[in-house]
């Protein structure tokens, strides 16, 4: 009995030292990623902060660190600058836009994968080349394209929805993450399918589309936020105040002499709200999604 004693006594002293160490280690990690989202998230915090405060103290030294009176102020402001209208027409272009894409970017990523065609690889090469293409260089021809383009209007197509929606449709980004996504479908799912009596569109729709969701996830969040914030194809291309997106229209309350910094620190945060809250509510999905096509089945 003595003996097991002693032994179990030498073992307890010998686990305490590796109980600290790992202790110690924990501790210094929880700092690090303590440290790590106080940097990262402050700047958001910040930003919420001086969207409160009027125009004549954003720009005040020493900063304010707490939320001010005037948020309700700068509101009230944005709506009258015609901030309401371009909110709904941000909405409608993001929201259509990241719909349509993901459709298109999985029939598309599932024909490279499943079907088997002549050409397939140079076409599928050739969607890669198109990421490497500056997207100024385009933007003269789109822009005389979509000044020429009467179809369904009796104007053109400036200052549009389809005009900033359709070209962003076909992204290549979208389809190579799809094609990489198809690839880990099994064919013996598919080929069940198809022997119990589906057509093509059925096995696409009712057994690889399910199977996908993360990915579909992650592109359909992807394509929202790229519309979100895009702004210089945008600018271009509507050139009527009331068909103005978001970023068109806070970048409009840069004044050649006056700056509302209230307005445009609040119009900044409401702008980056719905984002934020998207890739809360959906950010296991967008990880996921997003590593679905790392490692090939």
């Amino acid at each position: 009995m003595a003996v097991h004693e002693s032994s179990r006594s030498a073992a307890k002293v010998q686990t305490r030292p590796v109980a600290r160490r790992n202790l110690g280690r924990k501790f210094v990690l929880y700092t690090f990623l303590a440290l790590g989202s106080f940097i990262s998230l402050f700047p958001f915090y910040y930003m919420f902060v001086q969207a409160s405060q009027p125009s004549s103290e954003v720009l005040r030294f020493p900063p304010h660190l707490w939320f001010g009176s005037a948020a309700w102020t700068n509101i009230v402001g944005l709506w009258n600058n015609g901030f309401g209208r371009a909110f709904l027409n941000s909405v409608i272009i993001a929201f259509v836009s990241a719909v349509l894409s993901v459709f298109i970017a999985s029939m598309a990523g599932y024909a490279f994968a499943k079907f088997r065609f002549w050409g397939r690889s140079a076409i599928f090469g050739l969607f890669l080349l198109v990421l490497m293409v500056p997207y100024l260089v385009t933007a003269v021809p789109l822009y005389k394209m979509m000044a020429s383009i009467t179809l369904f209007s009796k104007d053109n197509w400036l200052s549009t929805y389809q005009a900033v929606i359709l070209p962003a449709l076909a992204n290549p980004f979208g389809i190579f993450l799809m094609r990489q996504s198809m690839h880990s479908l099994p064919d013996d799912l598919l080929d069940a399918a198809r022997i119990d009596g589906a057509n093509e569109w059925r096995v696409f729709w009712n057994v690889a589309l399910p199977t996908m969701r993360p990915t579909l996830a992650a592109l359909g969040i992807y394509s929202f936020m790229f519309q979100w914030n895009s702004f210089f194809w945008p600018l271009i291309v509507m050139r009527e105040k009331s068909m103005e997106t978001l970023p068109v229209r806070i970048n409009a309350l840069v004044g050649m002499s006056i700056i509302d910094y209230g307005q445009l620190m609040m119009g900044t945060a409401l702008t980056t709200l719905p984002i934020m809250m998207i890739f809360l509510f959906f950010q296991r999905q967008f990880i996921s999604g997003a590593l679905a096509g790392a490692v090939k089945g």
